[in-house]
């Protein structure tokens, strides 16, 4: 369910990336390569698991699946903290120097 949930953040990233792509602001780019990486991790990770288990890794208990489901979604809200402060850090449309600019006058 990692992969799985971190798959779909990543598609769907990649997809709204390709869509405004030639428009850098938002920094679309960097956020699906984020949840690319967590995708390609856990395809590693379920290889190992795989090899480990042998067919055993395709039944799954449910409570393993909703624990892998919420650590899942754990992994997309992270890449989307992430995601957030290297937006605040650059502040592409200068937002947060407008606001500092007036606080101080």
């Amino acid at each position: 369910m990692t992969l799985l949930t971190s798959l779909f953040a990543a598609i769907i990233c990649t997809i709204i990336w390709y869509k405004k792509a030639p428009d850098k602001e938002m920094r679309m780019g960097t956020l699906s390569l984020i949840y690319w990486g967590a995708s390609i991790m856990w395809f590693v990770d379920a290889i190992f698991e795989f090899v480990e288990l042998k067919a055993e890794y395709f039944t799954p208990e449910p409570l393993d699946m909703l624990n892998d489901f919420f650590l899942g979604i754990s992994v997309v809200a992270l890449g989307l903290i992430i995601w957030l402060i290297i937006l605040l850090i650059r502040d592409p449309r200068g937002v947060i120097k407008k606001m500092l600019s007036k606080k101080e006058a």
